[in-house]
């Protein structure tokens, strides 16, 4: 009999679009999917390899794995960056994946659960090769159309937008296991997205490394703003959000789409990392304080009620008191929805680890203190401006919403709990519980 296999996912959406890949490939190759760990004979580890707190997470969860007494197969981002020299250090491991495993996975899988030892790879830097491949749908009929069924988990659903990242900031090793970057093709995207549709999915999430280049490889640089619209006409589709959008790369043409076009989330998920120019130009990243505020008063003027997350590093090497400084006040000036805070650590084969100038792991935490203290205030104050404003919801479950300004990872709205799950509603912000948003609806 073939194998159970449950599949446990860790790390971002575009990690998760990548475990909704390898869910398809086992079921579309005949085998049985469990949701529960306890039903599964391999457990399949889809970890995470971004920053030491979710490597080490990774570790857990392959160890914790291990202990069920079912194989355990680990893929994913660690399992690329690390190959070998991962397989030999996690012996509780069955097997460690390569990304280029992912066409026959389920075929590995098999050979896993009978007992065969696979050989781990070595790792490559992809940044001279070609990335992980989006899922290819085949058509008969259409290009997009057909191919791979993904498992449908709610009303909003991630879709990739492409892989890899042709950026080089220092703080970085992404690009050096996800390859370069590479756009899928407009036809393959709003094929899945229909396909999505017709499951019932009310939302779609783009995902990417760098949402902003898209295109750029295949010669049109303005792809994107005409992608956007294109997929919010999808029959069936409440709203397209974008995420991971460099600061940079922002075009004007790009805000007005985002903030002016019916179906199109009015949301800007922007990658500032910082604000101080010293630090961002250390970091191989651009602009500061001033084109910051700028771009949120160009959104802003835009579409008012638009939504605003970011992540920013602290403790970068060479961060001094008055860049930190710099950093506060301007999360003071840009009153955003949702914001991450993370203290800097080195990453194995980037440059910000040769870089001069490195903090204490005391020092780090105290400013990282400092900063999420400041930031859970803004975040309350931000939730508190936006009480009286009219929205549109998604319920995404019994009693939470979301609206338009609210990502997947961020606050949410608390509705009456008697609404369905994927119903549509106009309601008004009544009042705030933490940050999230209390609405009153019919």
């Amino acid at each position: 009999m073939d194998p159970r296999v449950a599949v446990l996912r860790l790390g971002c959406a575009r990690n998760d679009v990548d475990a909704d890949e390898l869910e398809s490939r086992l079921t579309a190759d005949g085998l049985a999917l469990s949701d529960e760990v306890d039903g599964a004979d391999v457990l399949l580890v889809n970890t995470c390899g971004f920053v030491a707190s979710a490597k080490k997470d990774s570790i857990d969860a392959v160890l914790a794995a291990a202990d069920t007494g079912a194989r355990v197969i680990v893929t994913g981002c660690l399992a690329e960056r690390y190959g070998a020299e991962l397989a030999e250090s996690l012996p509780e491991a069955a097997a460690v994946l390569s990304f280029d495993d992912y066409a026959d996975i389920a075929d590995r899988v098999r050979r896993v659960a009978a007992g065969e030892a696979l050989e781990a790879h070595t790792p490559v830097d992809r940044r001279t090769l070609l990335p992980i491949a989006p899922v290819e749908r085949v058509a008969a009929d259409a290009p997009g159309h057909g191919g791979l069924a993904r498992r449908i988990t709610g009303p909003v659903m991630s879709v990739k937008l492409a892989s890899g990242c042709d950026r080089r900031c220092t703080f970085c090793a992404i690009p050096s296991f996800r390859g370069s970057f590479v756009s899928r093709r407009p036809e393959q995207v709003i094929g899945e997205i229909a396909d999505l549709a017709d499951a019932g999915v009310r939302e779609v999430v783009l995902v990417s490394e760098n949402s902003t280049s898209y295109g750029k490889d295949l010669g049109d640089i303005r792809m994107l703003e005409a992608l956007l619209p294109a997929l919010a006409r999808v029959p069936g589709i409440l709203r397209v959000r974008l995420n991971y959008l460099q600061p940079a790369e922002i075009r004007p043409g790009l805000v007005d789409v985002i903030a002016g076009t019916p179906g199109v989330a009015p949301y800007f998920d922007l990658s500032f990392q910082h604000a101080s120019t010293t630090v961002l130009r250390r970091m191989r990243r651009f602009g500061g304080t001033d084109d910051f505020l700028a771009l949120l008063d160009t959104i802003r003027s835009r579409n008012p009620q638009a939504g605003v997350r970011t992540n920013v590093i602290v403790g970068f090497p060479g961060e001094t008191e008055a860049d930190l400084d710099e950093l506060v006040s301007f999360l003071e000036a840009a009153r955003m929805d949702a914001i991450g805070v993370f203290g800097y650590s080195d990453e194995e084969g980037t440059e910000a680890m040769h870089l001069d100038g490195h903090l204490t792991e005391e020092e780090i935490e105290r400013r990282v203190s400092r900063v999420s203290r400041l930031v859970d205030e803004l975040m309350l104050e931000r939730a508190a401006e936006r009480v009286g404003e009219e929205v549109e919801l998604l319920v995404e479950e019994p009693g939470l919403a979301r609206a338009a300004h609210q990502g997947p990872d961020d606050a949410a709205t608390i509705i009456d709990a008697h609404h369905a799950v994927g119903e549509v509603l106009r309601g008004r912000i009544i009042d705030v519980d933490g940050v999230d948003l209390v609405a009153a609806a019919p």
